[in-house]
């Protein structure tokens, strides 16, 4: 018999495999950010930073020059995962980096992954790779300007497969190169390919074999996003005809809600309980919709539908106690961070600030990385603005030169009480744990002596006291199959422990099940 535990600090993962006969012990780092907009695609971090800044400001731990991208960073396992564009075989190639997370050291770049020419400008002379890897384990994925799909060894780069989405399945590459970014969900990594009849895609990510494909949408720019939405996990792809949502094992559509527009979006769709929102730029505007249903049975209500002013060109809101909070406009015109009601579309509040960027959502506020290189931090009050701190992270923008090539553009990425951030010619680590920050929990487990019950012992990363308010605030979950519906996770009642400043759950089930699989979620 084997227990497989997979612990989450709500929605912040790792995992460990423990062999009952063997004892063996492998694990990952709980505060990873594996993908684009971390781990749930949703631009949330449940890590608690510290925010008091005009007291304590962050603390640099590293800072280098980096070859020009638009990408954000993956981090895991010690490791931060970002693109670059870099002279190779004679010309400019895009790569894959993994840099040290603790040093900024670079470990290795990948083989070339393709030519790193975007012809349609926009960007400027610092213009690179679009798209952000996302990382499982010892496997790093990356989907290039040109639509081929990479996986690498985390550990050096190498090539593990490759998929030619032009060569092998005719897709096209539309202007402006694709900026989207691979996201994986369970077994499969998802991408939108833009070919006839086959234009959405999943593949296994330990082969790269093909899942499945279909549908005729053309693609944007923006990121598919994973999510349970009236009971149904499904993955949204955000095309030119507008959002559609697909079986994740099958590729079978549940709803589409037509928004058509030209490519002119970066901004992934924005879930928010049971609405959708989206939006493009150019006077393109935004909406959202309603999903209603159950099982494969889903519906769409519009909820409201706006043009021209509500414009997310990349920068991709979030979503907080019925609210969006965002950076709104495009390129060439103000920008200004915005809170809108996602069931209304009313505008609460604008504040200018300078230049596009990226937002997160971490420790009860909106963490934002603006084009002149400063961090904020703002209150999701949808009463007001109300700015509770700035730090100057990077370089930006510089008005009296614009020809000067330094933009931030990129959200920034939060790992174990530290932000990543990066402009398109450096990179930057901040701590802000500090010393009472509240880390990510860990699983650890254990057969009782001499009774061959499995136990489960549930304590701090950091191995900090857990005390019984925050012991209030966690879920153990289990399972007996990794492959199915999310909604197949069950909460344990079973009696816990607070023992040595740890949880302790038995588990008196262990003679029933040939395996379980086991999470836990600490709610904020």
């Amino acid at each position: 018999m084997k227990m497989r535990l997979h612990t989450t600090r709500a929605r912040t993962c790792g995992a460990v495999l423990w062999p009952v006969a063997g004892c063996a012990l492998a694990t990952l780092c709980a505060g990873d950010w594996p993908q684009y907009r971390g781990p749930n695609h949703d631009g949330v971090s449940t890590e608690m930073i510290r925010t008091n800044w005009s007291e304590q400001a962050p603390r640099e731990v590293w800072r280098i020059p980096l070859d020009p991208a638009l990408s954000s960073f993956a981090v895991v396992g010690g490791r931060a995962f970002t693109l670059a564009r870099r002279p190779g075989n004679g010309q400019d190639q895009e790569y894959c980096i993994a840099l040290n997370a603790d040093t900024g050291v670079e470990l290795w770049a990948s083989l070339p992954l393709g030519v790193a020419s975007y012809p349609n400008g926009g960007v400027g002379p610092d213009d690179g790779p679009r798209s952000t890897p996302a990382v499982d384990g010892d496997l790093v994925y990356v989907l290039s300007s040109y639509l081929r799909l990479v996986c690498l060894s985390a550990t050096n780069g190498a090539l593990v497969w490759s998929k030619d989405l032009v060569g092998e399945y005719g897709s096209t590459v539309v202007n402006w190169q694709s900026a989207a970014s691979p996201l994986i969900d369970g077994d499969l990594v998802f991408v939108i390919g833009n070919a006839p009849g086959k234009s959405l895609f999943a593949f296994h990510k330990s082969d790269g074999k093909e899942a499945w494909k279909g549908q005729d949408d053309i693609m944007t720019q923006a990121s598919p996003v994973a999510a349970t939405i009236a009971g149904v996990r499904q993955v949204i792809f955000f095309a030119q005809s507008g959002l559609v949502s697909v079986a994740p094992d099958s590729g079978s559509v549940f709803w589409r809600y037509p928004f058509r527009f030209s490519i002119a979006t970066a901004a992934s769709p924005v879930v928010g309980n049971d609405i959708v929102y989206c939006s493009a730029a150019y006077g393109v505007g935004a909406g959202a919709v309603r999903i209603t249903g159950s099982g494969s049975q889903l519906a769409t209500n519009e909820v409201w539908r706006t043009q021209f002013d509500l414009m997310n060109h990349w920068a991709t809101p979030v979503y907080s106690d019925g609210y969006l909070y965002g950076i709104y406009g495009q390129a060439e015109t103000a920008a200004s961070m915005r809170c809108i009601g996602l069931a209304t579309g009313h505008e609460q509040w604008r504040q200018p600030i300078a230049g596009m960027g990226g937002v997160l959502f971490t420790s009860g506020l909106v963490l934002a990385l603006i084009e002149d290189g400063y961090l904020l931090l703002v209150k999701p009050d949808p009463m007001g603005y109300s700015e509770t701190a700035r730090y100057r992270a990077l370089d930006g923008f510089h008005s009296s030169n614009p020809a000067l090539a330094v933009k931030c553009w990129t959200v920034p990425a939060i790992s174990n009480g530290r932000i990543y951030a990066r402009s398109t010619t450096e990179a930057v680590c901040l701590d802000v744990a500090g010393s009472g920050t509240q880390l990510p929990l860990k699983l650890t487990p254990a057969l009782a002596p001499g009774a061959g019950m499995f136990q489960l012992f549930i304590g701090d990363e950091g191995g900090s006291s857990i005390d019984t308010n925050r012991a209030a605030r966690i879920d153990i979950f289990a399972i007996t199959n990794l492959t199915a519906c999310p909604s197949g996770w069950v909460k344990l009642t079973n009696s816990v422990v607070l023992t040595n400043s740890q949880l302790l759950l038995e588990d008196t089930e262990r003679a029933a099940t040939a395996q379980r699989f086991f999470k836990v979620e600490e709610r904020p």
